[in-house]
């Protein structure tokens, strides 16, 4: 029979890899996926849009000298990674089925189980990176020994806090307007999580605006983004996605992508790229003459040995990359007080 190794050589997994449809996520679209050769990427920050207005000259007198406003930032890919192990129980029955069905049943079940597993959890952490972008401008990093904050120039005045829209009086419609005014370039859409669009929709302001006052009614979110763009205010929209966290005690913690207090107005176009680099572990196999390996998708998953006694086989996927937002100062991030 064959081992798990032949089972599973590098290039049956690529391909499955190559293959397989995992469900799209938001971050996909905000910040569209490229796969480069680096490591480290120059990334050009825009500047402001509005236009810098030239001034009027006498004839054959030098033209006024401009400034490029844009600025080059430098960013480096984060290497993320997990792996599983395949235990001995596991590896004899891979390696001694008791039939062709059996086998393809096993086999199904370490790709769907475990290298799905694998390449969805790479995929997550990209996603935070992105939803913080979204929601506070900045990527956090903060495990296995690294502590780093990446800012990526959101104004602060672009910024706000505590904004209670429960309180007697609030105005959400007013502070969106108040916000929008506020900006550069006007957004075209608002994220935010099903409980800050309930509050919204619930407030008194808003059902006065919407149905005239004394109204009981409750606003649809249709409804309340048709009134929206009435007023040349940026659509609502919902994003309430969860992934899992492991803890150190096995135990799993779930939480969001997108924070659940948080309020963002973004264009209607993508606010950057999600650039991913190579890994070690894919520069090792393109080299490997042995192997006819010619590319690497964006993310890397492998099965290796490691070990005789007890025998260890490990699953793991890999992956460097980092999102970019150029258009930071297009952002307009508040915090909603949920309680």
């Amino acid at each position: 029979m064959s081992s798990v190794l032949e089972l599973f050589d590098t290039k049956k997994v690529l391909d499955y890899l190559k293959d397989r449809q995992y469900p799209a996520m938001l971050g996909e679209e905000l910040f569209p996926e490229r796969k480069e050769d680096d490591l480290e990427f120059d990334i050009l920050r825009e500047g402001s849009k509005l236009p810098v207005i030239a001034s009027v000259h006498s004839f054959d007198s030098e033209a006024e000298i401009g400034s490029r406003e844009a600025e080059e930032m430098a960013i480096e890919a984060c290497l993320i990674k997990r792996k599983m192990q395949l235990k001995e129980k596991e590896i004899i029955k891979l390696e001694h089925p008791r039939t062709d069905k059996e086998l393809k049943q096993l086999v199904r079940r370490v790709y769907s189980r475990d290298i799905d597993n694998l390449v969805m959890g790479i995929k997550a952490r990209i996603e935070v990176m992105r939803m913080e972008i979204v929601s506070k401008g900045t990527v956090t990093l903060d495990e296995n020994g690294i502590k780093a904050t990446i800012k990526y120039g959101v104004p602060e005045e672009q910024q706000v806090t505590n904004v209670d829209w429960d309180k007697e009086g609030s105005d959400p419609i007013g502070d969106i307007t108040s916000w929008v005014n506020k900006m550069d370039t006007k957004p075209a859409r608002a994220l935010t999580s099903t409980t800050v669009l309930s509050k919204i929709l619930r407030n008194p302001n808003v059902i006065n605006a919407l149905f005239g006052k004394e109204s009981t009614r409750i606003a649809t979110v249709g409804e309340l983004n048709t009134y929206l763009a009435s007023l040349g205010l940026p659509q609502i929209y919902t994003y309430d996605e969860k992934y899992r966290k492991q803890n150190a005690d096995g135990t799993y913690t779930k939480l969001r992508y997108l924070p659940e207090n948080t309020f963002s107005m973004l264009p209607g176009y993508a606010l950057g790229e999600t650039l991913y680099g190579p890994t070690a572990e894919e520069i090792r196999l393109v080299n490997d003459p042995t192997t006819e390996i010619v590319e690497v998708g964006k993310i890397l998953a492998m099965i290796y040995d490691e070990g005789k006694d007890p025998v260890a086989t490990w699953e793991k996927a890999v992956a460097s990359a980092v999102p970019t937002c150029p258009y930071a100062d297009e952002l307009f991030q508040a915090e909603i007080k949920l309680a």
